[in-house]
């Protein structure tokens, strides 16, 4: 789950909770929830089942719209909410455009999310009042980098989709901001709009050569060695690996540079020391070493977010790794200090479910699933969205190899879930589990999939964006767990319970079709 969001407010007391300026802390549900807008911290957050009255005022007021999509219990969301939207930077300029927050749980979302292309949690949009993208705004970014986008954004007369095609016509009209917005792009959003998903490597790369020589086309660079090292299936793109490594290392040597770029060398570390270096190599062993120094001084930066330290963390372990699956116990010893220290800091009950998240991964990654255990247990009984929390437990349990346990909170994961997207991506992934790891149990694996289509058959446009997504790849478990035959009853059982959800569907609506496909084998 990349990493991402699930508590049971409703969806506007949730705005507010999200909001609280004065405070720089998040309130608990309220009466304000059912109005057609809500004020918390001086922002007008619109409801997410008004769109068309929120393009109208961004019209009437010639403002652009931003829209937030996003749910509660994911980690990445929580980040956002407790070091962006609640600085008072943010808050001021809130009043240059018309903010909406779109929940994947409240009704009607999902469709909304099929029609402006949205599905990770969060993708933060700024967009012209006639439904035009200006540019999809970086969620993995700091508070800092993040305020300086959202600023060039909005003083923008150019959208980024303008500026690609203008660059990559070869115009030398492009200001050095509208080249920032590029690099600064979502690239990584499966749905964002530039370019196809292949081609966005030699795109990246492309830019970076045809950039002006700075931070930004450093940037760009970046971002299209790690698109390329992560390509699935691997691109026919070959690259200079002498120099990139050449390119690479001096980035990660400069600090400033580092702390600019603090997402991908944080995300990135492993799997593009993997790509460009082989095993046990003199390159491999030096580019480790300056990486980790780099990833060093981002986790010891103070004024970095918490998460994206411990994210730091958790990239030096991920390195550690490529030498062998042990990793040392002073590298352990440290990993508890930072993570514990960390953990005692965070204080605010949103941050929390960023930070927990990281840290727990961060224990469980370096071997220390028992004090993984420990950390997250705790946080159950204070977290907004307890399940979250139970789902790693069930990951840490699988690691073990104790199925049992690891069922046990699996389910307990789903049985704690709240908002129908939310439950149908927890069940589905509890059906997953329940194949991997109990395939014989066929009662348990029916009553499973039998409620979770019965929910669906209540669910209002069921059958979009995350939805879909969630249904396929439990259709794709499911007819694979069938494959040979051997689970045919269950299997003809739950088919025919879907097809009478599928019938139930007008023959025009676009939802038949990916409700009829999800048991059906492509």
């Amino acid at each position: 789950m990349k990493p991402i969001s699930p508590f049971a407010v409703k969806l506007l007391a949730g705005l507010v909770a999200v909001m609280l300026a004065t405070s720089g802390s998040f309130a608990a549900e309220s009466a304000a929830a059912d109005s057609h807008a809500v004020q918390a911290g001086g922002i007008e957050w619109r409801k997410d089942n008004n769109l068309d009255a929120a393009f109208a005022l961004a019209k009437s007021s010639n403002k652009p719209l931003f829209l937030y999509w996003g749910a509660v219990w994911c980690p990445p969301c929580n980040q956002v909410k407790a070091t962006i939207f609640n600085r008072q930077e943010f808050i001021e300029k809130s009043r240059h455009f018309i903010p909406v927050y779109l929940d994947g749980d409240s009704p009607s979302a999902q469709k909304f999310a099929a029609q402006f292309k949205v599905r990770g949690y969060p993708t933060m949009i700024l967009l012209k009042p006639d439904g035009t993208e200006i540019t999809r705004l970086p969620g993995e970014v700091d508070s800092g980098r993040y305020l300086q986008v959202l600023t060039l954004a909005l003083n923008t007369s150019t959208s980024v989709n303008e500026t690609y095609k203008q660059a990559i016509a070869g115009s030398k009209n492009i200001k050095a901001e509208d080249w920032r917005l590029l690099a600064d792009y979502s690239w990584d959003d499966p749905d964002q709009k530039l370019v196809v998903a292949k081609e966005v490597p030699a795109t990246l790369l492309h830019l970076a050569d045809i950039c002006p020589p700075g931070g930004t086309a450093t940037r760009l660079y970046l971002k299209g060695l790690f698109a390329l090292a992560t390509a699935e299936p691997a691109p026919a793109i070959s690259i200079d690996k002498v120099q990139a490594l050449s390119k690479l290392s001096k980035a990660l040597a400069d600090p400033k540079l580092a702390r600019d770029n603090l997402d991908l060398v944080a995300g990135g570390a492993a799997e593009l020391t993997a790509y460009l270096t082989s095993e046990k190599s003199p390159q491999r062993t030096k580019l480790i070493s300056v990486w980790s120094h780099a990833l060093l001084k981002l986790s010891d930066d103070a004024t970095i977010s918490k998460a994206d330290r411990l994210s730091a963390v958790i990239a030096q372990i991920a390195l550690a790794k490529l030498n062998g699956p042990v990793i040392s116990a002073a590298l352990q010893k440290d990993v508890k200090k930072r993570v514990g220290a960390i953990d005692q800091a965070t204080t605010d009950a949103y941050e929390r479910q960023s930070v927990v998240h990281a840290a727990a991964q961060a224990l469980g990654s370096a071997d220390l699933l028992d004090d993984s255990d420990v950390m997250l247990k705790a946080e159950l009984q204070r977290s907004h969205s307890p399940y979250y929390f139970m789902s790693m437990l069930g990951g840490n349990a699988k690691k073990r190899g104790d199925k049992a346990a690891a069922l046990s909170w699996y389910a307990q994961a789903y049985d704690a879930s709240k908002g129908p997207a939310t439950r149908l991506q927890w069940g589905a992934n509890y059906v997953g589990n329940l194949v991997d790891l109990a395939p014989s149990d066929d009662a348990r694996i029916e009553r499973t999939v039998t409620g979770i289509f019965t929910e669906l058959s209540k669910t209002e446009n069921a059958f979009y964006e995350r939805n879909r997504a969630s249904l396929d790849k439990m259709g794709k478990k499911l007819i694979s767990w069938n494959k040979d035959g051997q689970h045919q009853a269950v299997f003809q059982k739950v088919h025919a319970q879907l097809d009478g959800i599928c019938a139930k569907l007008p023959a025009n609506d676009p939802q038949k079709a990916s409700c009829q496909a999800v048991l059906t084998k492509s």
